[in-house]
């Protein structure tokens, strides 16, 4: 295949062009920011599932108030009506049989309030540990829309100059025509990105090989628009005043 001395030179600038793009690109699936947020995504998951089980032991004690006040309810509702039963009745059999009942309902009612204040206790506990973790949870929250922002200003930086590059290249190649387009993509792919590379004093600066006997004699031969191929790398070796043959 042919190609004109500078059309051949325009490969080098494509080269240059695709090192920059592929860098750009690293740099943007590498910024620290995105493994802090995979780091903090995965504290928050983990916060999740405890402000789960917090939340739900809060639930626990409070149906167990709920059913202990119940039970309170029941016990002074008894008292209740077994004093004013008392204090209207005239047997004196009637009277003791419910004084002892109040006395079992008293002990009963003493008992039930004590089991009260200690759920109400521990239900105070479960309260303040699920507040805690909420805390915390917006805490991390807020943390992740600050690295957010400054991941979004850098992408944005990046991504102009991966507009910018791109644009470039579109020029280069549009201006190389078609073949030769083809020829380099088809040697970048094969080259795992190093399509060309510029033969400077007779080193190729992609492989840094250098030419010697036959390989160096038909590179010399080979006419200034014929393309010739570096023989250890493969990539297109772009011949100019520096390449020393």
């Amino acid at each position: 295949m042919k190609a004109s001395p500078p059309e051949q030179k325009e490969l080098l600038r494509l080269q240059a062009l695709d090192i920059r793009l592929q860098q750009v690109e690293h740099q943007a699936k590498a910024l620290p920011q995105h493994a802090e947020l995979a780091a903090l995504a995965r504290t928050l998951d983990a916060s999740k599932t405890v402000l789960t089980g917090r939340t739900g032991e809060v639930e626990d004690a409070r149906i167990e108030l709920r059913r202990i006040e119940s039970d309170v309810e029941v016990v002074e509702k008894r008292i209740a009506r077994d004093t004013d039963r008392a204090q209207h009745t005239s047997s004196i059999k009637d009277v003791q049989a419910l004084e002892t009942e109040l006395a079992a309902l008293t002990a009963r009612l003493s008992a039930l309030e004590e089991i009260e204040l200690a759920v109400m206790e521990r239900l105070e506990e479960k309260e303040a540990a699920v507040a805690e973790t909420e805390a915390e949870r917006a805490a991390v929250a807020s943390r992740v829309a600050e690295i957010e922002a400054d991941r979004d200003v850098l992408l944005v930086d990046l991504n102009r100059q991966l507009g910018e590059l791109a644009r470039d290249r579109e020029a280069i190649v549009s201006a190389i025509g078609a073949d030769l387009a083809a020829l380099y993509e088809k040697r970048r792919v094969a080259g795992r990105g190093n399509a060309a590379s510029l033969l400077r004093a007779r080193t190729c600066s992609g492989c840094t090989m250098t030419l010697t006997g036959n390989d160096l004699e038909d590179v010399r031969a080979a006419p200034a628009d014929d393309i010739v191929f570096c023989p250890d790398c493969g990539a297109i070796l772009v011949r100019t005043e520096e390449s020393g043959i």
